[in-house]
Order: structure tokens, then sequence, then C-alpha cells
């Protein structure tokens, strides 16, 4: 091909060119550079014309200054023309007005261009985020509105709190769809931002360097565990890092990733497993009644929660002593220096240097020492009721999905020898894996039945009423709203059975949609409804205190101390009025820690949270009916 010469005009365009893909900026500057050449040759042409203002008057002759400025405003305003006189101005004027009508309206157009660029940019949410001791959240799924609802009442006592979001949506929609949740979010300001998590570039633009905690949610995707693992890589392994730990909480999904995001996250990164902890839940709230609500309370941020403090006044007092120390909150443990959490220890365990009490309160400053001394327990009404043996049980469960398995196992830790558990449901691969999981259980028997859960005729057939504990499970290889309708019309059958009957059923289902679950809800403990939203209380809970992580693992476990609500004719005299003093010191000798209590009279009582009251003011007497239960801390 041969050589092409390049030509004066080709060197110019390829100039022109360049400057004008610097955008706006750049047209405005040729702009007014073609004004001034407009300007300033129609100010050389009245002097070289000799053109007055005034034909009549030749002392009216235009100068240079006042020609420049003559034809400076003809050309940014057209009706300067009128007030001309003289036919020479008026046709070097008219030239100088249409060149400056041209001029304006490009310019014009220019601005308005650029300023719509801007403001779609800004919609694109990519401004750098100024903030510190902010809450990070990374990535978007039906999660988030739980969060940022905890989160809001969490900040309530806290200074101008802030919320960040990145997640790779538009930014608008996520405001108005947070908007729409939260019409007032109080002193909490909620900031988005469209970007990755896993680009280090679209990190830095919400600067998690300064951020007080970070959320990893796993988005709803599959293998959303690989996302959630890179996150926090892109965080723990940024070359912008600041020298501190990061306080991290992800979500993982599957617990065969659990040892790959281990390696990621070190001591930095918190990661909480859902299926897991769902199971553990359903396992043990199945078992008891009024158990859900105790968690509820201690995972949510409206009403009490659990908090550490040191208490140098305390040092070298055993545990017993501790219980009593507070007039209105729950001592549960103590955190060791070294950070080993001893829930419910033996009394006579003392406060180390560096020990933090663990305790039930409302908010961390109402967790202060009692003022008075406590009252001595009225040992009178104090009873050694005799510990009745635990009995076979048998559970009933509808449905299959991942964490059946899990469930089944977690019961076998709690049920008496002789136990059985019935599943029912048509799931592929469900009948094999219950066989395989029958042989490693060591106190239930299981039984498998492929049958339809929604079919009222099979329900019957089942004899529910004959069941301690009917688990209610989501098939999740099924589409969400397919998968609900499912699980709901299956609780319709077995709400529909008991109230039939007239015998209560001890119910706890799952549905996949929040939105459901608002449906499915109805106002008993004993019928209750797991979520995902468990996995976004624990997540909003371990962002505000990392310690929480150890004491929820001993909680949510089989082995140490966990939560039961037991007979409080078991321990005090019902029909005389008690202090919680007393009930305290029931509780103690037998090497248990109470922590509340509950009034089955209110079992149905939403507004009194099912009968359920967590650390109670001590000195209050309370008259029980035989009834009525007390929540402790106990090993079994």
């Amino acid at each position: 091909m041969p050589h092409q010469s390049i030509t004066w005009r080709d060197q110019l365009r390829y100039r022109f060119e360049n400057t004008l893909s610097k955008g706006p900026i750049a047209i405005i500057g040729w702009l007014g550079l073609v004004s001034s050449l407009v300007v300033a040759l129609a100010t050389a042409l009245l002097m070289l014309l000799h053109v007055s203002s005034d034909p009549s008057d030749p002392a009216s002759q235009l100068g240079f200054a006042e020609g420049a400025w003559q034809s400076l405003m003809h050309a940014i305003d057209s009706g300067n023309l009128a007030g001309d006189q003289g036919w020479h101005l008026r046709a070097l004027m008219l030239l100088v007005t249409l060149s400056g009508i041209f001029i304006v309206s490009i310019l014009i157009g220019t601005i308005t261009s650029g300023l719509e660029a801007r403001l779609a940019e800004l919609r694109k949410g990519r401004s750098r985020v100024i903030e510190s001791q902010h809450t990070l959240i990374l990535g978007w799924s039906s999660k988030v509105y739980s969060i940022i609802g905890e989160l809001l009442i969490a900040n309530e006592n806290q200074k101008q709190p802030r919320i960040v979001i990145l997640a790779d949506r538009d930014k608008v929609e996520m405001e108005d769809d947070i908007r729409a949740k939260f019409p007032s979010t109080g002193n909490t300001r909620i900031i988005c931002r469209r970007g990755d998590p896993l680009d280090l570039d679209d990190l830095e633009v919400v600067d998690p360097h300064s951020a007080r905690s970070v959320i990893v949610l796993a988005p709803e995707i599959d293998n959303p565990d690989i996302y959630v693992i890179k996150s926090v890589l892109a965080l723990t392994n940024n070359p912008n890092r600041k020298a501190e730990p990061y306080h991290i909480v992800a979500e993982i999904r599957h617990a065969r990733n659990l040892e790959a995001a281990a390696l990621v996250g070190g001591d930095e990164a918190l990661f909480v497993q859902g299926e897991d902890l769902i199971a553990r839940v359903t396992a043990q709230t199945c078992r008891q009644s009024g158990l859900s609500v105790v968690y509820t309370e201690l995972l949510d941020f409206d009403g009490a929660e659990i908090y550490f403090k040191e208490e140098p006044a305390l040092l070298g007092k055993t545990f017993r002593e501790v219980l009593v120390a507070y007039e209105d909150s729950a001592v549960m443990g103590i955190m060791r220096a070294d950070g080993e959490p001893l829930i419910n220890p033996p009394m006579d365990t003392r406060m180390g240097q560096g020990d933090l009490v663990i305790a039930i309160s409302e908010d961390d400053d109402t967790l202060v020492l009692a003022a008075e001394a406590p009252t001595t327990p009225d040992k009178r009404v104090i009873v050694q009721g005799a510990r009745s043996e635990p009995q076979p049980e048998r559970t009933l469960i509808l449905g299959w999905n991942e964490k059946a398995a899990a469930i089944i196992r977690e019961l076998d830790n709690y049920v008496a020898p002789g136990s059985e558990v019935v599943v029912v449901a048509q799931c592929e691969g469900a009948r094999e894996e219950g066989q395989a999981l029958a042989k490693r259980l060591q106190n239930q028997g299981l039984k498998f039945s492929a049958s339809d859960i929604t079919s009222r005729a099979v329900i019957n057939a089942l004899r529910v009423s004959e069941f301690n504990h009917i688990i209610l499970l989501s098939y999740t290889h099924l589409p969400m709203q397919e998968a609900d309708a499912k699980t709901l019309i299956s609780l319709l059958h077995l709400r529909s059975i008991a109230e039939q009957s007239g015998k209560p059923l001890a119910i706890v289902s799952e549905m996949m949609d929040l939105r459901n679950r608002a449906l499915a809800e109805v106002a008993k403990a004993d019928d209750y409804i797991v979520s995902d939203k468990l996995v976004s209380l624990m997540l909003s809970q371990l962002s505000e205190n990392k310690g929480l992580e150890r004491v929820f693992r001993v909680l949510f476990s089989s082995e140490g101390s966990e939560i039961y609500i037991r007979p409080i004719s078991d321990y005090v005299k019902p029909g005389v009025p008690v202090d919680f003093y007393t009930l305290i010191e029931a509780a103690a000798q037998r090497g248990e820690t109470a922590i509340g209590y509950r009034r089955v009279a209110l079992a149905n009582d939403k507004e009194q949270g099912y009968g359920v009251k967590l650390n109670t003011l001590k000195r209050e007497k309370i008259t029980f009916e035989a009834r009525d239960q007390i929540v402790v801390l106990a090993e079994d």
C-alpha cells in the first residue's frame, strides 16, 4: 500500500479532534476562542471603517475599548441590535449577533450535555465515600433489609452513625428499595454506591479501611461462597489495606467451604454458616416451647442483648456473687482475659484480672452494678424437685432439603434413647440420604415415607397429634415461591388439625422468602417459623460485637451449657410471691444460671413476648402458677 502524505490539514484536524475528546471543558475553550476572534475582528473593522454609534455626530466614533465592548454585548445578547444607528454599524453588528447566536447555542448545548453526563455519573454512585467508623455492607441479597433494620435499632444511641452499601446494582434502585422499606432511618444515614466488591478500585470508593465493621453478604446465585471468599480476600490482601486488623463478618452457605474461608479471613473474619445455624436453632426450638422467643430476644437489637463489661469491683468475687451484682441485668457467665467464654461456670469460679462479665441487658449503658445490696433469697420457698428422667420423643419432619440431615443429627444429641424421627418427603435422593444417616444415629431411629406433604389425607394418616415435635422444611430444589407455597399449605393443614382436635402442636416451619414468613406468622410461640432472618440477625450482632461469636458457639452447641425452659415448680413453690434473687439461688443450688422466666398464661400474647421475660428486675415479687416456667442455662 503506497504511503500517503500527511498534510497540514490532517495535522490540524487530528489535533482538533484530540482536544475535543477531552470533554465539555475543551469545547467551551474552543467556543471562547472563537468568540474572542469574532469580537476582535469586529472591533478591528469598526476602527478601520471609522464607524460611529451616532451617524449625525462625527465625535461619536467608536474607539477600541468601546468597539470591543459593543461587539461582545451583541455577540451575547441579540436584543442589543435594535438600538444601533447607522447602516454600517447595523450590518457589522448583525454579523456579530448571528455569530453570537451560533456560539451561545453551542455553548448552552455543551453545558446541558455536560451536566446530564455528570448527573448520570452521580446516579451510578461512583463518587468516593468520605466517612469513618461506618458499617460497610458488601453485596446485596434479601437479607440486607433485616440487617439494615437491626443496625438502625443498634445505632439509636450512637452519634452520626453511617451504613455504606457497595453492590453491583443501580444506586438509585438501591436507595428507592431501602426508602420503601424504611421511610425513616432515624439518626442513621444510609449511603449506596454501585460497584463490584471483588474489584479493588471499586472497594476504594467505599473506604473499607476506615470502616468500623464489614458485612459480606452471599449473593443469591449458584456457588455464592466463592464470591464471599474472594470478597474477603480483596479486603485482607488489599495492597492499600490498613495495618490494624479488619472486623469482617461474612456469610457462608456450605460447611465444606468454611476451611478455605478461614484460610483467607484468618483472625480478621468471622464466618456465619447459615445452614448450620438454622439446623441447630430448629433442632433446639422444636423441643422447647418458648425457646424461639428467647433466641429471638437475644439475637435482635429490639429488647435485651448480650454485652460484655469489665468490673474491677467484682475482681476476686465468685460467680455466685456476680449473679446478684446487677439489679436489672441477667449474668450469663464470664469471658476470661484470654477470650475463653465460660457460660454457666461452676458457682465457685472467681473473676480474674482482665475478665469480663457476660450479661443480658437492655443496652450497654444499662449494665451497671446495683446501688443496693441484694435481698436475701427466701429459702423457704425453694424446692429440690426431682429431675424427671428424659423420655423417648417422636419427631415428624415434613419435607427435605440440605439442612434436614444436620437437624436430625442435632436432635440425636438431645433426645433420649429409643426416640424416633419420621420423615415424609418427595425429593430425589432423600430416601438414600436418610438411610445412610440412620446408621449413624445413636438415640433415635429413622423412618422414611415418600408422600405428598400438601395432601390432607397423607397428613391425617400420620396422626400428627401423637408426635412431640413437628418440623416443616422447604423444598429448596424448587423455585422459591413454589417451595414456600407447599410449606404454607402443609402448615395450614397442621394448624387446622390442631384447632379441630383442641390439642396444640409444636411446629417449627421454614420459609425461604421473608415476605411469605410474614404471611405465615401466627401469634403462638409453639408455631415458630425459621428463615434466613436468623442469619441476618447473627451477622448484625457480630458486626457490632465480635466477641459474641464465641458465646453463640456455646449456646447453639450441644456441648457445654445451653438454654433450657423448665417447670418453675421444680425450683420454687407456686402460688407464693418470690423475687428473682430467690430464683437465682434455686437455680444455683442445681449448678444452673437463671436468666428469666415464662408466664404460660401469656403464651399467645405477642405484645407480652409470649410470656417470656429476660433480665427482669430482681427485687420485683412475682407469684408463679404451677405451669409457669423458668429460663436457665444448664449442662443438660
